[in-house]
């Protein structure tokens, strides 16, 4: 597992996953949609070039392209403060 912080998400990599992989679609949308700081390590795994607390987007084009053109390898947390008193607050589970 490969895992980088941007400004308020959390980006985690399956590197596992990204063995079987063909179309290597994060990073296209990387290079898309937010500054192309994901780039191939051996022609397999994604990994970050440079810092991405100052360089990434928060796009979520990766997990959005690797969940349907790869093999749902990336997952993204992002914290939403407030969310669960407002759960709490309106009996949502």
């Amino acid at each position: 597992m490969q895992e980088f912080q941007e400004q308020t998400i959390k980006v985690i990599v399956d590197e596992s996953k990204c063995k079987q992989c063909e179309s290597k679609a994060c990073i296209a949308a990387c290079k898309t949609y937010a500054r192309g700081i994901l780039v191939l390590k051996d022609g397999i795994y994604p990994v970050v070039e440079g810092d991405p607390k100052r360089l990434g987007t928060e796009c979520l084009a990766c997990e959005y392209e690797c969940w349907f053109r790869g093999k749902k390898a990336i997952t993204i947390e992002a914290p939403t403060p407030g969310l669960e008193e407002y759960r709490k607050k309106h009996g949502i589970s």
